[in-house]
């Protein structure tokens, strides 16, 4: 049950780019851990979050950074080193692609954050390896 939370300028994207960014991200997540077909048994994965920030982010180097940063929470050990590669390139382009208002590739940040083992929530149920392939089991 991944996590995807975009956080932007509230003005860098197009009112109708929210959908578009969660399905496209989401499809990116699902690839690169090598699930694809995955959304189709368990509906509620990925959760998927879109969230604006209202102000621009200042920077050491620079003030008033127009930046994004894309935060991926997934459980440990889903995303293989070469999935980490792929998703934070395919992740930036699809930003890349969404902005009505451009902005370097550069200040597009990618976070890949995993939740410790049974440290991810939702429903009242602490999930580990256990609780997701049990999930996992009566999708099938």
């Amino acid at each position: 049950m991944p996590m995807i939370d975009v956080y932007a300028p509230s003005d860098l994207f197009p009112v109708s780019a929210d959908r578009q960014l969660a399905e496209e991200l989401t499809a990116a997540l699902l690839k690169a851990e090598g699930v694809a077909n995955l959304a189709r048994r368990i509906p509620t994965t990925p959760v998927r979050t879109f969230i604006e920030c209202p102000l621009d982010r200042d920077t050491a180097a620079q003030g008033s950074a127009r930046t994004v940063r894309v935060q991926v929470v997934t459980p440990p050990g889903v995303l293989s080193r070469a999935g980490q590669k792929q998703l934070v390139a395919e992740a930036t382009e699809i930003v890349a692609r969404s902005r009505a208002i451009r902005v370097r590739r550069g200040r597009t940040w990618v976070l890949l954050t995993e939740a410790a083992e049974g440290g991810w929530g939702i429903a009242g149920t602490a999930f580990g390896k256990e609780e997701f392939a049990a999930l996992a089991a009566r999708k099938k």
